[in-house]
């Protein structure tokens, strides 16, 4: 358990990384005489790189280990953090941001094909939960911490807070991240021959999860398998499911950032922070919905057909309850937005959409690695790519696309491509047997049991 703690902890840690401009837009603007959609380049290339850095870190993995890939990626993460807190340039901001966002990618992909690898299958959405627990915690916590920190300090303070957390992260990764992924050929030993268990600091060898087999085309054919994961239907469109939540959390994110900021609100930046909270208590609340739900629903389809294979159709059905509530907060959240009401409104419209935020990407990825548990780590590179694509767009456009429509509009929209991309689970679980043998015809799958 301290291993899949810290490995959560690294994870939020990631998440206050990419969050922690939103609430600076005004103040980066002011300081480097930049427009507001170009001072969103500071969160958005970082998320876009959060996103990209899994298609390197998840073949090294495959290669290195886990534990090796979590070093050296904190090691990453606390140097471009530093480099932040010294940039006198917006250009040399926006590399040290994209390059922060490189080293937090580890703490994305890769934790998934971790519980695959730590924890049973009749546990796996319960424990993935604490894995988006904690993202979506960084995503929704992060702007109330550094609201207060840029109002306080600066923002070169947010980056500088942020890097020592990672060096925090850096040394108990360093004593409690053993090694989950094991290497070692399956055999029979004779009794006189059986290796002696693996000591606390044996675990915490850089060595244990190497692969020795020929590792630059270890690391090519997982580059690959990522690329081929890419036409799978399922992958695709949990990509694109949990990238819409992710993309419209960034457009309330923003704009709250913005309209609370002036008239008739006019509320002070570390106010806009707070208002963070009312989102991450719909986080708290879709824990049982996101997690022990889809446990019990795929572990009783299991036992009423009497098998031991995964069931991920099943867990499909806990998506009706955000399907219900989301697009809905996002109604009322642009709604109350636009006609300037009480925040209240506005706050349970985005408590409302973070309850299916969280309670969706947890269902959805646990979904992908049910469906392809050998080959998570790169099924999951694919769906965050396209996960931090969108959520890349989304921040470049959202001032325009609200400019020219106005929010209701936006928001109306925004809750119409949610139900619409929700009700695809219907086919994914109706003809989820012909889509996964359809998909076990070609990439990585064929491979696989074709060595089977």
């Amino acid at each position: 358990m301290t291993t899949y703690a810290t490995i959560c902890f690294f994870s939020f840690i990631a998440n206050v990384n990419g969050s922690n401009f939103t609430v600076a837009i005004v103040p980066l603007s002011k300081h480097f005489h930049v427009g507001n959609n170009r001072a969103t380049w500071l969160t958005g290339f970082n998320v876009l790189m959060f996103g990209l850095g899994n298609v390197i870190w998840v073949p090294l993995m495959r290669v290195l280990g886990k534990r090796p890939v979590y070093l050296v990626a904190l090691i990453v993460f606390v140097a471009a953090n530093a480099w932040s807190t010294r940039a006198t340039s917006f250009g040399s901001l926006l590399g040290g941001r994209m390059i922060a966002g490189f080293g937090a990618s580890a703490a994305d992909a890769t934790v998934p094909s971790a519980v695959a690898d730590m924890f049973f299958l009749d546990q796996r959405g319960h424990c993935m939960m604490f894995f988006h627990f904690a993202l979506s915690s960084g995503i929704f916590l992060g702007p109330l911490i550094n609201a207060y920190v840029v109002q306080l300090h600066s923002w070169r303070t947010s980056c500088g807070w942020i890097g020592i957390a990672g060096g925090v992260i850096f040394v108990l990764a360093l004593l409690f991240i053993r090694e989950p992924q094991y290497n070692l050929e399956r055999r029979q030993w004779p009794e006189d021959q059986i290796p002696a268990k693996r000591t606390y600091t044996g675990w915490l060898s850089l060595t244990v999860g190497l692969n020795r087999d020929k590792p630059v085309r270890r690391f090519l054919i997982t580059f690959w398998d990522i690329l081929c994961m890419a036409f799978y239907p399922p992958v695709f469109w949990v990509g694109c499911l949990v990238g819409m939540f992710v993309g419209w959390t960034i457009v309330l994110q923003v704009t709250a950032a913005q309209i609370f900021l002036r008239p008739p609100y006019l509320w002070q930046l570390h106010s806009v922070g707070i208002f963070s909270i009312s989102a991450w208590i719909g986080v708290i609340l879709s824990f049982y919905i996101g997690g022990k739900l889809i446990d019990f629903v795929a572990n009783r389809a299991r036992q009423y057909d009497h098998t031991i294979k995964p069931k991920p159709e099943k867990r499909l059905l806990a998506l009706i309850v955000p399907f219900l509530l989301s697009p809905v907060g996002l109604i009322i959240y642009g709604q109350c937005m636009a006609h300037h009401t009480l925040w209240v409104g506005q706050a349970f419209g985005y408590a409302m959409h973070s309850f299916g935020f969280t309670a969706v990407s947890n269902i959805a990825v646990t979904f992908a690695v049910d469906c392809y548990q050998v080959y998570a780590g790169e099924a999951l590179v694919i769906v965050f790519v396209i996960r931090n694509i969108i959520a890349l767009v989304c921040s470049f456009y959202t001032n325009q696309w609200i400019s020219r429509d106005g929010l209701q509009a936006v928001t109306g929209t925004m809750a119409g491509l949610e139900w619409t991309l929700l009700l695809v689970a219907v086919p994914m679980y109706l003809f989820s047997r012909q889509i996964l043998s359809f998909t076990d015809s070609y990439g990585p799958m064929k491979r696989m049991h074709r060595e089977m």
